[in-house]
């Protein structure tokens, strides 16, 4: 199938760029770096120079790649953990989701894309019993991470009323290679291999709404295990 990845170079694209080659995907991948673009090229990635914000230049990169699928795995985050940088930064992830995910649905569906896939957060749920499952509430009223939650919410709404067969992938907080941490911090937690593999299964899975996670006991994965076979004991050969 044909694929165009917006977030290409970011945490999970670099996992992912391999899994979707290796599965005889046809890839375009989206990045505003021209060196992210070489880099892509050499691996095998058809490379699309386009920025989320500007939605005209956008709608040409996608309906030129004429993709099946759209994945959608954009943030706006630092490379290293500083809380106050951190912080400074939510408000712009915040965009990415609301802004940003807006364009790119118009895109995919200019295109004709039939399914659209989008990266979420396990991390959001209201306070009740555990492990959470995807059909609980998340918590849009209050807390630390009211801003990312809502940009969250609203994100996964606009996906889930595209018209197009929507995949949104709840990840947990990541760990492993060009993350924040090299194992689990805090819960629920995920391995940036894992979340790779689980956007791979996306692409030809059922779709809905799928927690995906390291089985800590704060939200539960049956239904993407069940499903998809996913497993988060998954991890690139070296």
């Amino acid at each position: 199938m044909r694929i165009f990845v917006a977030g290409s170079s970011g945490a999970i694209g670099r996992r992912l760029m391999p899994l979707l080659i290796g599965a005889g995907h046809e890839v375009t991948g989206m990045t505003r770096s021209a060196d992210a673009a070489r880099d892509l090229k050499a691996a095998g990635v058809t490379p699309a120079i386009a920025d989320v914000y500007d939605a005209d230049a956008l709608k040409r990169a996608v309906v030129a790649a004429r993709p099946d699928i759209v994945m959608h795995q954009l943030t706006d985050l630092p490379r290293k953990f500083d809380e106050r940088e951190l912080a400074a930064q939510y408000p712009r992830n915040a965009r990415i989701r609301t802004e940003g995910t807006r364009n790119l649905v118009a895109a995919a569906k200019a295109a004709g894309a039939r399914r659209f896939i989008v990266q979420s957060v396990a991390f959001a749920y209201a306070p009740g019993k555990e492990p959470h499952v995807e059909a609980d509430p998340l918590n849009v009223a209050d807390g630390p991470r009211v801003v990312t939650v809502r940009a969250a919410a609203d994100m996964e709404q606009q996906v889930l009323n595209s018209g197009m067969e929507a995949v949104v992938l709840r990840y947990g907080l990541f760990y492993g290679p060009g993350t924040w941490a090299e194992t689990p911090a805090r819960k629920p937690s995920l391995h940036i291999d894992a979340a790779a593999k689980a956007a791979l299964l996306a692409a030809t899975g059922n779709a809905g709404i799928f927690n995906i996670a390291d089985e800590d006991g704060t939200v539960s994965i049956d239904k993407a295990r069940k499903q998809w076979g996913f497993d988060p004991g998954f991890r690139l050969k070296a």
